[in-house]
């Protein structure tokens, strides 16, 4: 039976999936990736694979950064979080996610919506990322956001 010690720590991951990003940190980011198939919106085979490392070049190649922060100049905010356990070693979770970005030439303002659809494995005792689905429902303006362009699925 799940504790609440795994709904946090899986619930934490989550959390510093948007923090790492929000920060520039890609490596990071795809360090908490390392073990997951990534399915970017779209997809019917994984972006990024398990045992790749490659979710950090992905979000290098996609992702714009600014020179004065270092950012993306973004807030990840994820919520309502469902979560489920598959047994003492499997879980998953589906949330919504909301990106707003600021830039000196863009005002604040969300720019995209969606969901991620999470699976996660106990692995050595500790919650790793196994698998990502991002799905995209509301597209505002990624121009101040994005490297290249983007048509959304429909999702």
């Amino acid at each position: 039976m799940a504790e609440a010690d795994d709904y946090f720590a899986i619930l934490n991951l989550i959390h510093l999936y948007a923090e790492h990003l929000d920060r520039g940190d890609f490596a990071a980011v795809g360090g908490l990736f390392a073990d997951a198939d990534v399915y970017m919106p779209g997809d019917v085979e994984p972006s990024v694979r398990a045992g790749t490392g490659d979710f950090a070049g992905l979000l290098s190649r996609w992702t714009r950064l600014y020179p004065e922060t270092g950012t993306p100049r973004t807030r990840h905010v994820t919520t309502n979080p469902i979560v489920g356990f598959d047994g003492p070693d499997a879980a998953w979770v589906r949330s919504s996610f909301t990106v707003l970005q600021q830039t000196p030439a863009l005002a604040l303002q969300p720019i995209i919506v969606g969901s991620y659809h999470d699976r996660f494995a106990r692995v050595g005792g500790v919650w790793r990322f196994a698998e990502r689905r991002e799905f995209v429902t509301l597209v505002g303006d990624l121009s101040a956001h994005l490297l290249q362009p983007f048509s959304p699925p429909n999702s």
